[in-house]
């Protein structure tokens, strides 16, 4: 499947969705489907040769590699198909419900199980290692989401919190020894999270009070000064709620924001934004598909790996994975 996506580039206020999405001064390139049949694909990262993904409903971690002759972004050479690459099926645990995966500095992985509320540990090989289950002071891990790495070998991960308030979402960070230790509370429906270039700042997402907020971040990964970054229905202009979900952060500071709206139809569905470090909108990437809930750069920055929801409500979240171009 191709379909054209675009960029806006906004320079002033404007008026509804369409202005949002039609204003665009940019043609990107067109959508490559990288898997056409994914169920609530979600948390990818690109780790060496190869972008490893989850699929929520399927309880497993699949990763896609380019074919001999592709590119990284799925370029193939050779007149080869654009979307030329190969998925496979590396680790899958039942009653996991997997939101992300990422790799350590040990080489190993770790995956969100937001159903089992634990962070599942995976070899090099794809063998399934013990699980992380509470933090050091014994608080549970309540619907594991979604991870940020840090320049020292540490990650920080959000729990989602208690359905349906999820007013006990939380932020933790899981120390290079193991150890993990929770930095922040009262985090409403914790979702996406990043940590700035410069490793100063996180970011992390809430999704139900529609915000990007963020901390200073101290030594030994310590979190201070929560406060809001954007309130993403005042940067659309109120033209319906936006339900962010996942945030990324390329290596000239721009940030990405995904959203997982609650009506395929809704005015922006299908869209991620791309802001600046003061909250400005910088421009626009259209998918054709209503979810795009996260996302991963391609080793160059040049390609974002989007995993996508055609079905938003029901199992089995039927979706896509796309390769878009950044700019």
């Amino acid at each position: 499947m191709r379909r054209t996506a675009s960029f806006a580039v906004l320079t002033a206020p404007a008026a509804g969705a369409a202005a949002l999405i039609a204003a665009a001064t940019v043609m990107a390139g067109d959508a490559r489907v990288l898997n056409p049949d994914v169920h609530f694909p979600e948390g990818p990262v690109w780790y060496r040769d190869k972008l490893y993904y989850v699929e929520y409903d399927r309880n497993t971690v699949d990763t896609w590699s380019p074919d001999s002759g592709a590119s990284a972004d799925g370029k193939a050479s050779s007149g080869r198909d654009e979307a030329a690459g190969r998925n496979a099926i590396f680790w899958t645990k039942k009653g996991c419900g997997p939101s992300a995966v990422i790799a350590t500095a040990a080489g190993e992985f770790l995956v969100t199980c937001y159903d089992s509320h634990s962070i599942g540990r995976i070899s090099a090989t794809g063998a399934d290692l013990p699980p992380y289950t509470h933090d050091r002071d014994g608080h549970a891990l309540v619907g594991p989401n979604d991870f940020a790495p840090d320049r020292h070998g540490g990650i920080y991960f959000t729990c989602s919190g208690t359905p349906p308030a999820m007013a006990d979402g939380a932020i933790y960070y899981l120390h290079p020894d193991g150890t993990i230790t929770q930095q922040s509370t009262a985090v409403l429906s914790a979702n996406g999270i990043a940590v700035s270039p410069d490793g100063r700042i996180l970011y992390a997402i809430e999704t139900e009070a529609h915000r990007l907020i963020e901390f200073d971040i101290g030594a030994d990964g310590a979190l201070a000064h929560r406060r809001e970054f954007l309130d993403l229905d005042a940067l659309n202009h109120h033209v319906g709620h936006f339900y962010p979900d996942g945030v990324k952060i390329d290596a000239a500071g721009e940030i990405y924001i995904g959203q997982n709206p609650r009506d395929p139809h809704a005015p922006l569905a299908g869209t991620v934004f791309v802001v600046d470090a003061h909250g400005r909108l910088l421009r626009t990437l259209h998918l054709p598909s209503p979810g795009v809930p996260n996302f991963a750069f391609s080793p160059d920055q040049r390609t974002l790996y989007v995993t996508a929801l055609d079905q938003l409500d029901k199992s089995p979240y039927a979706g896509k994975l796309y390769a878009i171009a950044t700019h």
